[in-house]
């Protein structure tokens, strides 16, 4: 990667980073997205391919995804409709906030990607510790999305094999352990092996159609309910004022697209945050109204005994919701290798940089190391999904760390970008912007300590 004379924070050139290792970072952006490198004659010219409209549909796509299972679960920890809908716009104009102040920061860095802009901006140790944050948030969405595929493999199994079976007499192959690792091992593997990864841009949207059809779902089944489908309690209320904190990590989770926005901002024709602003906004609303849609109509459904998934909470033999449990398999399956790819990327960038080796000085290392980083990445993922059963729990544990990419992150690069300003007076929106900057970082701080030590201290210890 070519250092930019832009960058805020010098430390970030003491590691004596290569070309070769800030590659790994491009890796980390959206699968269709294509950027423009980054030369001296790129550089603020606008050469992007993505129009404005592109932009929004990309954002989209990156916020969306099978955390919207978790959302009518959310409205039921945060204590009915009314709380849910509130939580989330107050929290969603701080994941705005955090967009905009990205895109703001990558001009003033001239970088490309989230980690180089944390780099450039905050310096050596808030960037590394970014570098860590993404690859500990994408190892535990990966077993997530494992998980996700046990709870839709055990429904669909229960639809086919309608054969009464005795207790404890249960068929080896529809075990969930082996059907878990069986699809693990045919189907992600081999899509998690490959340097890179544009095959995957057309597979995203055809599971971004499959989460807008599991939403359709979900609302049409509150709308004509079937029979059998009757809530036991529909609280109004959160139990107690912190059970209102355990719905934010699913929020947090669910909108996090933070990290694959700022090559999106570098990608579009005209890159300015004014646009972006107007961009990011008519994504987060759409975004809004899918979550909203199914969170609510999900939690109306079945109310206080809605499932963490709440396709688990459908009968296994309802065909539309096992058509939308097949897309949310399909959503996954191609989802784990993107997640799997910006995690290694990370490691692999972190691996180059203390060695300081270049890939191009040994390309068979450079293989073997994919492959045991991916092999051993696979299998401890696959390990932990096999004996964690419950997706809740790991929601809880990545959805405090996604809010430190909404909000630690963000605030700490808008503080340091208006520090590092020469002026002589500071303006009274100078100090706004600071105390901005300083609350966002008090408040994800809040939300990823709260939430962090909850599933350690009461869910993980259950």
């Amino acid at each position: 990667m070519a250092q930019g004379t832009g960058s805020i924070n010098s430390e970030y050139k003491d590691w004596e980073w290569s070309a070769d290792a800030g590659e790994r970072a491009r890796l980390l952006q959206s699968p269709s997205v294509e950027t423009v490198p980054k030369t001296g004659e790129s550089q603020g010219s606008g050469l992007g391919a993505t129009s404005a409209l592109g932009a929004v549909f990309i954002v989209v796509n990156a916020a969306l995804g099978a955390g919207l299972l978790n959302f009518p679960a959310a409205f039921s920890m945060a204590g009915g409709v009314a709380a849910g809908i509130v939580l989330q716009m107050c929290m969603l104009i701080f994941i705005i906030g955090g967009l905009v102040i990205l895109a703001y920061c990558s001009q003033a860095s001239n970088e490309r990607t989230y980690q180089e802009v944390v780099w450039a901006v905050c310096g050596k140790v808030p960037g590394v510790l970014c570098e860590v944050a993404i690859a500990v948030y994408t190892f535990g969405t990966c077993i997530a999305f494992l998980i996700i595929i046990g709870d839709q493999e055990d429904k669909i199994i229960a639809a086919l094999v309608t054969e009464p079976e005795e207790a404890g007499s249960g068929r080896w192959y529809t075990d969930r352990k082996f059907t878990i690792s069986i699809t693990a091992f045919l189907l992600i593997l081999p899509l998690s092996i490959p340097k890179e990864i544009g095959f995957q841009k057309y597979a995203s949207s055809l599971s971004v159609i499959g989460t807008w059809y599991v939403t359709a779902v979900i609302i049409i089944k509150y709308i004509w309910p079937d029979k059998e489908l009757v809530p036991v309690e529909i609280p109004t209320s959160p139990s107690t004022w912190t059970a209102v904190f355990n719905a934010m990590p699913t929020i947090c989770f669910g909108f996090q697209c933070h990290v694959s926005s700022v090559p999106v901002f570098n990608s579009m024709k005209q890159p300015e945050v004014k646009t972006w602003g107007a961009v990011v906004t008519a994504a987060m609303v759409i975004a809004l109204f899918v979550y909203t849609g199914t969170g609510v109509c999900g939690f109306l459904t079945f109310g206080a005994s809605v499932e963490q998934d709440v396709l688990l909470s459908y009968p296994s033999n309802d065909i539309p919701v096992a058509l939308a449990r097949a897309f949310i398999i399909l959503c996954v399956l191609t989802s784990y290798p993107i997640l799997h790819f910006c995690g290694r990327a990370v490691l692999e960038g972190l691996w180059l940089r203390y060695t300081g080796v270049t890939v191009e000085e040994d390309v068979v290392r450079e293989r073997r190391r994919r492959l045991l980083q991916t092999i051993s990445w696979f299998l401890l993922t696959l390990l932990l999904a096999l004996f964690i059963p419950d997706i809740g729990k790991v929601i809880s544990v990545i959805g405090g760390l996604a809010a430190c990419f909404i909000f630690v992150f963000p605030g700490l690069c808008l503080i340091q970008a208006k520090l590092s300003e020469i002026q002589e007076t500071r303006a009274i929106s100078w100090w706004a912007m600071v105390s901005y900057g300083v609350f966002m970082v008090t408040l994800g701080a809040f939300i990823f300590g709260q939430t962090t030590a909850n599933a350690i201290f009461v869910d993980l210890t259950a």
